[in-house]
């Protein structure tokens, strides 16, 4: 599919419209590779592992949040209703609620432009990078921008206890 194309699609565009809406300054990247995964995002970008910004998506109790975490690392799912200042069980959400959370499919969740608002938190970790690189719409699609862009964007709160 040809750059245009991707950059054309409906969940992109939502990316492109949050980017542009926060006034941060970052460009859609299309990769010539699937981002799927951090690893593989990593290698088509010639970046650390630990430069990607995983968006995770979890169920604390019945409501869907996410997780912002770097690459190299592990969310800590016993940690996110502490940080996130909710209670209540928490579980890895199926790919129907990603996709209905989000509006994105897995391998192409973005931090910014979903369905309906979900409350974030970031990995503190990602501050070790000038810059980092999410998923923007599609698994073949991402932006860099700053790790402060993440929490200016999402409203997000960082914690260094939901990563290890």
């Amino acid at each position: 599919m040809s750059d245009d194309r991707l950059l054309d699609r409906a969940s992109v565009r939502r990316v492109r419209a949050a980017l542009a809406a926060a006034d941060v300054d970052a460009d859609i990247i299309v990769l010539s590779d699937t981002a799927r995964t951090a690893a593989d995002a990593a290698r088509a970008l010639g970046v650390e592992q630990g430069a990607i910004v995983k968006s995770l998506v979890f169920v604390v109790g019945d409501r869907p949040v996410l997780a912002l975490v770097a690459g190299d690392r592990q969310c800590r799912q016993r940690a996110l209703p502490k940080a996130l200042g909710l209670t209540g069980k928490v579980r890895r959400a199926d790919a129907d609620i990603v996709r209905d959370a989000t509006g994105f499919a897995i391998g192409g969740v973005a931090p910014v432009g979903h369905a309906t608002a979900l409350p974030t938190v970031i990995d503190a970790s990602l501050a070790r990078y000038e810059r980092v690189y999410a998923a923007a719409g599609h698994s073949y699609c991402v932006f860099g921008c700053a790790p402060g862009d993440l929490e200016k964007m999402t409203g997000a709160k960082t914690d260094a206890e939901i990563a290890e």
